[in-house]
């Protein structure tokens, strides 16, 4: 992607999704609620404030407000240094006017924690920590040193150390613990977010795949009557003409006429609009999903076999690009963290088809194995485990998005493992390692008996 900051999965871009007119906005609000507050705090409860002062500090956020409205387009998107900047400006705004007003014995002090949650939902986590920082020094600063509230009889009003110490403190823990919440969840909704991007783009690369083949059939149907012309001229010149050496030409424009047709008509079968590629037998559709990783230097094994009480013929199955996408991520995985067997098994009966994929690696890790199939970063790996196995670099997207696609075919997954962790290496069985299971309602994966047999008809004409 040429503009890094447009990259939905690039953290650093996550600042540009902040669009100016919001922030101002919220200032707008922020702005009215000092309004009412000084006027309050001057008619209703009589005190005694530095007015010219204090409205000039929420002139400031006015005129930074009107600058930013008349400068810049209201649909701006802010870079991750400009929402810093603002939110910065709030904080100092906001703390130089808890100092004209009493300092911590203003319950408004409170407010300081929302520039704060604003940015660990946004931001990435060093200016959460910056402006964190900046918020608790300034507000420690202002419990030590501010204007105290004084009413125009001369009375001030203040809190006793204690409260005082105890509102200081329940402001830091605050700006802590809902910083880390807003974090957390933020996190989790941009890698949820990222993933099922992730997903929708594999889902339509493997749909591209799927209606490549009904683009060779078109190209097929099209050049079938052109390649018939020359063919037909090509053969009225080998009959018309003396010389040898032009007849022979002829010859091979006829040959080379056939080759093209024969070529075209091969990779036409393979249309995916074909009726008899929209359904095909389990173990042609497992084989399919399998056969990237078929060369990978681990046997894979093949079962397709009926459950207890199943017919013996198996079923013809959907061939739907989310289907065979999710179980290739699946046998990947495997692939990937087998010793040297993988092993895919296929059953059915009448209710329900089952597909299972077993290696011989070390399972599933027990403290992740509850969160299997949710996107979420690995912890990093160290050298040793890098050099074992370089090529991979999990991020549990595959996982995730096998999982989503299967479920949208109405499957089932479930994971465990294969063998007891504290068991022996010699007391282990063959199929030791990481257990995956996709279950299917048979109607929602394959054609009733009725379907089956029977001629499938015409396919329906291309149309361009």
């Amino acid at each position: 992607m040429a503009d890094p900051t447009l990259d939905p999965f690039n953290p650093e871009a996550r600042g540009h999704w902040i669009r100016l007119r919001t922030l101002i906005v919220l200032r707008w609000i922020a702005i009215a609620g000092q309004l009412i507050a000084i006027t309050v705090a001057q008619t209703v409860f009589d005190l005694n404030l530095d007015l010219g002062l204090c409205y000039l500090a929420v002139g400031a956020s006015v005129v930074a407000n009107l600058i930013a409205i008349f400068i810049f387009p209201e649909n701006k998107r802010l870079t991750e240094s400009e929402v810093v900047s603002m939110l910065l400006f709030d904080i100092t705004q906001l703390s130089f006017l808890l100092f004209l007003t009493g300092g911590l014995h203003n319950p408004f002090a409170l407010l300081i924690l929302a520039p704060v949650t604003i940015s660990a939902s946004a931001l990435q986590l060093r200016s959460t920590i910056y402006l964190g920082t900046v918020a608790l020094v300034l507000i420690s600063l202002v419990g030590l040193y501010h204007i105290p509230l004084r009413t125009n009889d001369g009375f001030i009003m203040r809190m006793p150390q204690d409260f005082l110490f105890g509102f200081w403190l329940a402001i830091i823990i605050g700006l802590a613990f809902l910083a880390g919440y807003a974090r957390r969840v933020s996190i989790e909704i941009h890698a949820m977010s990222d993933a099922l991007l992730a997903t929708q783009m594999a889902l339509v690369r493997e749909q591209k795949l799927t209606d490549l083949g009904g683009v060779v059939a078109a190209a097929a149907h099209e050049l079938g009557t052109p390649l018939a012309t020359i063919k037909l001229v090509s053969s009225e010149l080998v009959s018309e003409l003396d010389d040898p050496d032009m007849v022979e030409d002829a010859r091979l424009i006829s040959e080379q006429a056939d080759r093209c047709r024969d070529i075209l008509r091969s990779m036409g079968r393979a249309g995916k609009d074909d009726k008899h590629l929209q359904r095909a037998p389990m173990d042609t559709v497992i084989r399919e999903a399998a056969e990237p990783h078929l060369g990978r230097g681990k046997e894979i094994r093949f079962d397709v076999s009926p459950l207890e009480g199943g017919e013996t013929q198996q079923p013809l199955i959907l061939r739907r690009p989310e289907i065979i996408h999710g179980l290739r991520n699946l046998i990947q995985n495997a692939v990937d963290f087998s010793r040297t067997t993988v092993w895919v098994d296929a059953h059915w009966n009448e209710n329900e088809v089952v597909i299972r994929i077993i290696d011989d690696g070390a399972g599933f890790p027990s403290h992740v194995i509850g969160r299997l199939g949710d996107p979420f970063l690995k912890r990093r790996k160290s050298e040793a485990e890098r050099a074992k196995r370089p090529e991979y670099e999990g991020m549990g997207l595959g996982l995730f998005i096998a999982k989503t696609l299967l479920e949208r075919s109405g499957a089932r997954l479930a994971f465990s493992n294969g063998s007891d962790p504290f068991l022996r290496r010699e007391e282990t069985l063959e199929r030791n390692g990481a257990i995956i299971e996709v279950f299917w309602p048979r109607d929602r994966i394959s054609q009733t008996q009725s379907e089956t047999i029977g001629a499938l008809g015409e396919n329906e004409p291309i149309r361009v």
